[in-house]
Protein backbone atom coordinates (compact mmCIF):
# COMPACT_ATOMS: atom_id res chain seq x y z
CA UNK A 1 0.00 0.00 0.00
CA UNK A 2 2.57 2.21 0.62
CA UNK A 3 4.61 1.52 -2.67
CA UNK A 4 1.36 2.37 -4.76
CA UNK A 5 1.19 5.73 -2.77
CA UNK A 6 4.80 6.16 -3.08
CA UNK A 7 4.44 5.54 -6.50
CA UNK A 8 1.14 7.71 -7.21
CA UNK A 9 3.18 11.02 -5.69
CA UNK A 10 5.65 10.28 -7.83
CA UNK A 11 4.29 9.58 -11.05
CA UNK A 12 2.15 12.97 -10.49
CA UNK A 13 4.61 15.26 -8.89
CA UNK A 14 7.53 14.69 -11.50
CA UNK A 15 5.42 15.96 -14.40
CA UNK A 16 4.28 19.13 -12.24
CA UNK A 17 7.88 19.89 -11.29
CA UNK A 18 9.27 19.58 -14.63
CA UNK A 19 6.61 21.92 -16.35
CA UNK A 20 7.06 24.41 -13.11
CA UNK A 21 11.10 24.56 -13.78
CA UNK A 22 10.46 25.11 -17.74
CA UNK A 23 8.11 27.40 -17.89
CA UNK A 24 8.03 29.61 -14.10
CA UNK A 25 11.83 29.09 -12.70
CA UNK A 26 14.24 27.82 -10.93
CA UNK A 27 17.36 28.09 -8.43
CA UNK A 28 20.92 28.82 -9.74
CA UNK A 29 24.07 29.58 -8.27
CA UNK A 30 26.17 32.16 -9.23
CA UNK A 31 29.95 31.40 -10.08
CA UNK A 32 32.55 34.12 -10.49
CA UNK A 33 33.14 37.38 -10.02
CA UNK A 34 31.85 38.95 -13.22
CA UNK A 35 28.68 40.50 -11.89
CA UNK A 36 30.26 41.97 -8.44
CA UNK A 37 29.31 43.84 -6.78
CA UNK A 38 25.81 42.93 -6.99
CA UNK A 39 26.36 39.53 -7.43
CA UNK A 40 28.81 37.26 -5.04
CA UNK A 41 30.55 40.79 -3.40
CA UNK A 42 32.43 38.69 -1.83
CA UNK A 43 35.01 36.16 -3.12
CA UNK A 44 34.33 33.55 -0.53
CA UNK A 45 30.39 33.48 -0.80
CA UNK A 46 28.06 32.20 -3.65
CA UNK A 47 24.90 33.93 -4.48
CA UNK A 48 21.80 31.88 -5.41
CA UNK A 49 19.53 33.51 -7.85
CA UNK A 50 15.66 32.76 -8.59
CA UNK A 51 15.99 32.80 -12.12
CA UNK A 52 12.48 33.68 -13.90
CA UNK A 53 11.44 31.71 -17.27
CA UNK A 54 7.94 33.13 -17.55
CA UNK A 55 9.84 36.74 -17.31
CA UNK A 56 11.59 36.12 -21.16
CA UNK A 57 8.45 33.99 -22.17
CA UNK A 58 8.70 36.18 -24.93
CA UNK A 59 11.83 37.39 -25.29
CA UNK A 60 10.80 40.72 -23.55
CA UNK A 61 14.10 41.93 -22.03
CA UNK A 62 14.60 45.76 -20.83
CA UNK A 63 18.06 47.66 -20.34
CA UNK A 64 19.17 46.83 -17.02
CA UNK A 65 17.94 43.50 -16.30
CA UNK A 66 19.85 40.68 -14.99
CA UNK A 67 19.96 37.85 -17.29
CA UNK A 68 20.78 34.15 -17.87
CA UNK A 69 21.50 33.15 -21.28
CA UNK A 70 23.35 30.48 -23.19
CA UNK A 71 27.10 31.31 -24.17
CA UNK A 72 27.55 32.69 -27.79
CA UNK A 73 31.42 31.09 -27.64
CA UNK A 74 29.83 27.61 -25.78
CA UNK A 75 26.95 26.27 -25.92
CA UNK A 76 27.19 23.88 -22.91
CA UNK A 77 27.56 26.76 -20.73
CA UNK A 78 24.86 29.57 -18.99
CA UNK A 79 26.24 32.95 -18.04
CA UNK A 80 24.74 36.03 -16.46
CA UNK A 81 25.32 39.62 -17.61
CA UNK A 82 22.97 42.42 -17.63
CA UNK A 83 21.43 44.34 -20.75
CA UNK A 84 23.16 47.37 -21.49
CA UNK A 85 21.31 47.95 -24.82
CA UNK A 86 18.31 46.74 -26.89
CA UNK A 87 17.93 46.00 -30.70
CA UNK A 88 18.24 49.89 -32.60
CA UNK A 89 20.21 51.21 -30.02
CA UNK A 90 24.11 52.19 -30.55
CA UNK A 91 25.88 51.18 -28.24
CA UNK A 92 29.72 52.67 -26.89
CA UNK A 93 31.98 49.36 -26.49
CA UNK A 94 34.89 48.83 -24.09
CA UNK A 95 37.49 47.33 -26.46
CA UNK A 96 35.22 45.98 -29.22
CA UNK A 97 36.52 45.85 -32.83
CA UNK A 98 34.36 49.21 -33.07
CA UNK A 99 34.28 51.86 -31.10
CA UNK A 100 30.09 52.09 -31.49
CA UNK A 101 27.96 49.38 -32.45
CA UNK A 102 24.71 49.57 -33.32
CA UNK A 103 22.37 46.52 -32.30
CA UNK A 104 20.71 44.25 -34.84
CA UNK A 105 17.11 43.38 -34.53
CA UNK A 106 16.48 40.61 -32.34
CA UNK A 107 19.70 40.89 -30.22
CA UNK A 108 20.95 42.91 -27.29
CA UNK A 109 24.35 43.86 -25.85
CA UNK A 110 24.93 42.75 -22.54
CA UNK A 111 28.02 43.13 -20.17
CA UNK A 112 29.19 42.01 -16.50
CA UNK A 113 29.06 44.57 -13.69
CA UNK A 114 32.57 43.98 -13.24
CA UNK A 115 34.29 45.74 -15.86
CA UNK A 116 37.72 44.29 -16.76
CA UNK A 117 37.05 41.32 -15.00
CA UNK A 118 33.80 39.55 -17.15
CA UNK A 119 33.54 37.65 -20.36
CA UNK A 120 30.36 39.94 -22.35
CA UNK A 121 29.27 41.38 -25.35
CA UNK A 122 32.68 43.74 -25.46
CA UNK A 123 33.93 39.83 -26.61
CA UNK A 124 31.32 38.44 -28.67
CA UNK A 125 28.94 41.39 -29.55
CA UNK A 126 25.22 41.42 -30.02
CA UNK A 127 23.43 38.54 -28.01
CA UNK A 128 20.53 36.89 -30.12
CA UNK A 129 17.84 37.02 -27.85
CA UNK A 130 17.08 33.56 -28.63
CA UNK A 131 20.08 32.54 -26.08
CA UNK A 132 18.17 34.56 -23.31
CA UNK A 133 16.45 31.44 -21.06
CA UNK A 134 15.57 33.27 -17.71
CA UNK A 135 15.10 36.88 -15.77
CA UNK A 136 17.34 37.16 -12.68
CA UNK A 137 14.71 38.26 -10.36
CA UNK A 138 15.88 37.60 -6.80
CA UNK A 139 19.11 36.64 -4.17
CA UNK A 140 17.80 33.83 -2.59
CA UNK A 141 21.12 32.70 -0.76
CA UNK A 142 22.79 33.14 1.44
CA UNK A 143 19.72 34.65 3.72
CA UNK A 144 21.61 38.41 4.98
CA UNK A 145 21.46 38.74 1.07
CA UNK A 146 17.67 38.43 0.39
CA UNK A 147 17.00 40.95 -2.03
CA UNK A 148 15.00 41.88 -5.59
CA UNK A 149 17.53 42.43 -8.17
CA UNK A 150 16.65 45.87 -9.86
CA UNK A 151 16.66 46.44 -13.50
CA UNK A 152 19.33 49.58 -13.28
CA UNK A 153 21.70 50.40 -15.61
CA UNK A 154 24.86 52.72 -14.62
CA UNK A 155 25.11 56.45 -16.01
CA UNK A 156 28.86 55.46 -17.25
CA UNK A 157 27.22 52.49 -19.59
CA UNK A 158 24.19 53.44 -20.65
CA UNK A 159 23.51 53.57 -24.42
CA UNK A 160 24.69 56.51 -26.97
CA UNK A 161 21.29 56.91 -28.40
CA UNK A 162 18.02 55.01 -27.49
CA UNK A 163 15.56 53.01 -30.14
CA UNK A 164 12.44 55.17 -28.10
CA UNK A 165 10.76 52.12 -29.82
CA UNK A 166 12.11 49.46 -27.27
CA UNK A 167 10.81 51.58 -24.11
Amino acid sequence: MLLKTVCKSVLLGLPIGITFLDTVGYVARVEGISMQPVLNPEPSNTDYVFLSRWAVRDYHVQRGDVISLVSPKDPNQKIIKRVVALQGDVVSTLGYRSQYVKIPEGHCWVEGDHTGHTFDSNSFGPVSLGLVNAKAVYIVWPPDRWQILEAKLPDSRKPVSINVYNN
